[in-house]
């Protein structure tokens, strides 16, 4: 159903309005009267005639005409009965600004839930209940208690909390930056984040999007329409309720690991979303976006009056992964526009010099083929004319690179900050608030030139793993060991050491013998997930003589540190090939699905925790990148004449475990732990590996 009737209506009733200053009745007519609705405006009170100069009638029924949106502003108890007037008006869009819903208490829930259903059933869209209302200035429309519209711009601001998108509203006018929108979602019982997304991806007022949000009901829906969005327009997202307490228990190295922040990131990078990490941010990076264009690449050229605040530039740009572009004697840009004497250095320090020769800086570093984007830093206090000084930079901007300002103790001055935002220039307070926002920009800017998403399929034998996971489910045994773990590997393609299970010493003796020494001696138990832990793992096994001695100690200890323990036997087979130790796995997300999972892998996982997440399925140049994104990624390449490992053989594995947990979403959580690569080439090894079914009736 559309929501142009909703947030574009040709006539708008106000249930409730009220002569009395002060009630939310009166403030929502007043505003919408105040700011302008060039429409037809309805006012609904049984007990008066009129209403500040508007003829009053006593219902929606009484007044008997088609409207497109009614504002409900009377207590949720009588929203209940009044609500059903709405189909005899035709209304196209209702919003309930009334608390008292699921929000305090389960007969609020219920009573929600009906109005939610009667909204639908009449395919009547819903704003709330529990919220501000809305603003569109395009249209001039307040229908909102919040108070006055704001200056019409390019920014979209959405909020699940009705507080937060208050202070937001005046953050923006704060910083003087213009407001298409502003949406509050409350208790989202029909319109949610994924309509909102949906919604201003197509709206052409709105440039850059800006939101808050508590939680996500559906995941995959959400992370579609956010990438469809962001495909169109940068969507910044402040994210709050990140706790551990969204995940279930877990076993697995990487389910540990993983939290639901986690799966935010990962949903947020994969759909293009910028993420904004403090509320202060949030309208720093609007300002950004809204003000400037996207830069190309990661050289930033610094220009400022003061050492000290340049250092800090400089420190907070390589921080960011980002390059400071060298000034030197050789830059002819500033050369032809700054007297040599007065720049020099790692960065270019303008002391001294006039507001024209400021601006003329600006314009030739923009000119600078090795600049991507310009980072100006002033303290005015040093500067001769810093009003002048302001405006010439602010009047040099011409739109083909990014240009932001950090103006340093800037309080007095005669220009202000609107004049400066008005002119196109992002001003901030400090070097590091500048440098985050011109970061999100670069990673925006890479996101919007990522190669089309192309999932490879391998061959695999599904059947069998189908075969083995139903068979585990149906009789309760929802952790798979090593030995089941690998039987399901090997039918998704990944190289398993050749081996079988001893369930007595002669036993282990003879597969060993059959497999060639050396090998490798793992005790099976349902009961015991951490082998090592236990004493429950012996590799290099050299003859038949150590094998024997080998079993019957490891059942030994293990019966005496864990005398519950089932013990199934001893896994004998094969050691693996030196090579680095890698973990590569899987968590399933209850709103995301499927995590993937890439670190060190051994100890070192628990010890340096550098891992990363993603979600599938994934393609190659995504896996590549996940490898990328780790500080160990170093190791992977080689150094200090240590040869490299094999990275696409890593990226392929990444790939099989998202095709395997894609297909089979009965795997809760899986760890391949370690994962052996080698040289360039050569097959990686399944070291170990674990699963986690879910019961039959929890299938996903």
């Amino acid at each position: 159903m559309s929501m142009d009737k909703l947030f574009a209506p040709e006539s708008i009733a106000v249930v409730g309005a009220s002569r009395t200053e002060g009630k939310i009745g009166h403030t929502i007519l007043h505003n919408l009267k105040r700011d302008g609705f060039k429409g037809k405006l309805i006012a609904i009170n049984p007990a008066v005639t009129e209403l500040q100069g508007l003829p009053c009638f006593p219902s929606l029924t009484e007044y008997g005409e088609e409207i497109d949106l009614v504002i409900f502003a009377v207590p949720s108890e009588q929203v209940r009965g009044l609500i059903k007037e709405c189909s005899i008006v035709d209304v196209k869009a209702v919003v309930v600004v009334a608390s008292g819903y699921r929000e305090s208490c389960p007969e609020g829930a219920v009573q929600e839930q009906e109005l939610a259903r009667y909204c639908q059933q009449k395919r009547i869209r819903l704003l709330g209940p529990n919220c501000l209302g809305f603003m569109n200035t395009e249209h001039t429309i307040n229908a909102s208690f919040v108070g006055q519209l704001p200056p019409t711009g390019s920014i979209s601001i959405f909020s699940q909390s009705g507080a937060l998108c208050w202070v937001m509203l005046d953050l923006a006018m704060e910083k003087h930056l213009g407001v298409a929108k502003m949406i509050s979602l409350g208790n989202k019982a029909d319109i949610a984040g994924v309509d909102i997304l949906s919604y201003l991806a197509k709206d052409k007022q709105t440039k850059v999007i800006v939101g808050y949000l508590e939680d996500i009901v559906s995941g995959k829906n959400f992370i579609k329409a956010a990438e469809d969005a962001a495909n169109n327009k940068p969507v910044i997202i402040l994210k709050s309720g990140t706790t551990e307490a969204g995940l279930k228990a877990t076993v697995s190295h990487t389910g540990i690991l993983a939290s639901a922040d986690t799966a935010y990131g990962a949903a947020f990078k994969r759909a293009g979303i910028i993420r904004a990490d403090t509320f202060e941010s949030l309208l720093d990076y609007a300002e950004a976006f809204s003000l400037q264009p996207l830069p190309k690449g990661r050289n930033v050229f610094i220009i400022t009056n003061a050492g000290g605040p340049g250092i800090m530039a400089a420190d907070a740009v390589e921080n960011a992964g980002m390059k400071v572009v060298e000034c030197n004697s050789h830059n002819e840009n500033i050369a032809a526009a700054v007297p040599p004497e007065k720049s020099g250095g790692s960065i270019s320090i303008l002391c001294d010099i006039d507001p024209d020769e400021y601006g003329a800086a600006v314009k030739s570093a923009i000119e600078d083929s090795r600049v991507d984007s310009v980072l100006v830093v002033l303290t005015p206090r040093a500067l001769k004319k810093p009003d002048e000084t302001a405006m010439a930079i602010a009047n040099s901007i011409n739109g083909v690179k990014p240009v932001l300002a950090v103006l340093m103790g800037y309080r007095n001055g005669r220009v202000s900050r609107k004049e400066l935002t008005h002119a196109g220039l992002p001003c901030y307070d400090s070097p590091e608030r500048a440098v985050a926002a011109l970061k999100r920009m670069g990673e925006y800017a890479a996101w919007k030139q990522r190669p089309p998403r192309t999932v490879t399929r391998f061959k695999v034998n599904r059947r069998r793993v189908e075969r083995i996971l139903y068979r585990r489910q149906r009789t309760g045994i929802l952790q798979l060991g090593e030995v089941k773990g690998k039987d399901v590997l090997g039918a998704y393609g990944f190289h398993v050491p050749e081996g079988a299970l001893a369930s007595d010493a002669e036993e282990a003796v003879e597969i060993a013998q059959r497999i060639g020494f050396p090998v490798a001696m793992k005790i099976v138990s349902p009961d015991i997930i951490h082998k090592s832990d236990l004493g429950g793992v012996f590799l290099n096994v050299a003859n038949a003589e150590a094998a024997e001695d080998t079993y019957d100690l490891m059942t030994l200890k293990i019966k005496k540190k864990v005398p519950e323990a089932r013990i199934q036997g001893v896994y004998v087979e094969k050691m693996a090939s030196k090579g680095l130790e890698v973990i590569i796995g899987m968590t399933r997300d209850p709103q995301f699905g499927p995590m993937l999972m890439f670190g060190l892998g051994g100890i070192l996982v628990e010890v340096m925790k550098d891992v990363t997440f993603h979600l599938a399925p994934i393609t190659e140049q995504e896996a590549v990148q996940m490898l990328k994104s780790t500080k160990s990624y170093a190791m992977l390449q080689g150094r200090r004449g240590q040869g490299g490992v094999d990275i696409t053989a890593i990226a392929s594995g990444l790939q099989r475990i998202s095709q395997l947990t894609t297909d089979f979403p009965q795997i809760l959580e899986l760890d391949i732990n370690p994962f052996i690569v080698g040289d360039f080439g050569s097959r990686p090894v399944v070291a170990d590996a674990r699963m986690t079914l879910a019961p039959l009736q929890e299938e996903r």
